[in-house]
């Protein structure tokens, strides 16, 4: 089978495989461990493995690299990219930046290492109120890629931070006519919703949070119905953790799963499996590039 073909070259190669929960189902369960992209930072700054095989996409098995220059790094598709990092090209962001001197840059971590180089702190949406309430209330910010959480931190925080536009393709879609939708057939249900939705969606949501923050509260909220708002791959995790509950996740069309991230699926147990036997696709990263990509992700650690 392969999963014990895995776990076997896994042990042999003393590698540990990092799955984010957007993942197919299988993955995660082949998975040494599987969070949101705040824990899986800090599993891979900790890790004693030789080979890190990140089953995600490129943003994040790049800040593994950064995290573990040393390491071997695997990430078992070139092709799992992510919209919301390519919406934000390095050049023109650092041309972005000219235009907004003596400004504190917070990077969402889903960017590229290149854009990662030029910010100073690097957020997660699980972390990213918290830091941003570390600094100085009058301190100007540039925000970037992510227009909709930015927007969400904003209102939350009374800020005026300036916005670079960019957004995630699977949450920037839903909208709330989808949500109303559903809650005329489950009004019984709450609204979770994902800060990288728009904020008509956010609006509606009982509860915004990270990936992480939807699943401890689906597992600690005392109701048994819920309307999800962000990509499908979390709802395995949800129903193993909460089997008695009902899950209703938003579709941007009633026909498919238009919210599955096609980057995110491309992580199998075939190219896993071809991965840990090659070693290839590995993550290379120049030491200038690693260096000054660290600096921000180290800065989002310590004040996590």
């Amino acid at each position: 089978m392969l999963k014990d073909k895995i776990l076997c070259l896994k042990k042999q190669k003393n590698a540990v495989i990092l799955a984010h929960y957007y993942t197919i189902p299988e993955v995660q369960d082949i998975a040494d461990f599987v969070g949101d992209s705040l824990a899986l930072s800090q599993q891979a700054a900790k890790t004693q493995a030789d080979i890190i095989l990140f089953a995600g996409v490129h943003f994040m098995a790049e800040t593994a690299k950064i995290l573990n220059p040393t390491k071997k790094v695997l990430l078992p598709s070139l092709d799992a990219g992510c919209s919301l990092a390519d919406s934000c090209p390095p050049d023109e962001f650092a041309n972005f930046l000219k235009n907004h001197p003596n400004h504190t840059v917070l990077s969402y971590i889903n960017c590229s290492a290149s854009i990662k180089m030029l910010s100073d702190i690097i957020v997660t949406s699980g972390n990213a109120l918290k830091i941003v309430n570390s600094l100085p209330q009058n301190e100007p910010i540039v925000f970037a890629p992510d227009r909709n959480l930015g927007a969400y931190i904003n209102e939350t925080t009374h800020r005026k931070m300036i916005l670079w536009n960019g957004a995630c393709h699977v949450h920037d879609q839903l909208t709330a006519e989808q949500i109303f939708t559903l809650k005329k057939q489950h009004p019984e249900a709450k609204v979770l919703a994902h800060p990288e939705c728009k904020g008509t969606v956010l609006a509606l949501a009982d509860f915004v949070g990270s990936t992480a923050a939807m699943l401890n509260f689906t597992s600690t909220d005392p109701d048994h119905a819920y309307i999800i708002a962000t990509e499908t791959g979390i709802l395995y995790e949800m129903k193993k953790k909460n089997p008695s509950k009902q899950f209703y996740v938003v579709n941007a069309f009633d026909s498919c799963n238009c919210n599955d991230c096609e980057f995110m699926k491309q992580n199998t147990l075939t190219k896993i499996l071809s991965a840990l036997e090659s070693e290839q696709p590995e993550i290379l990263l120049d030491n200038n590039t690693m260096e000054k990509a660290k600096k921000p992700i180290l800065k989002m650690l310590e004040l996590s």
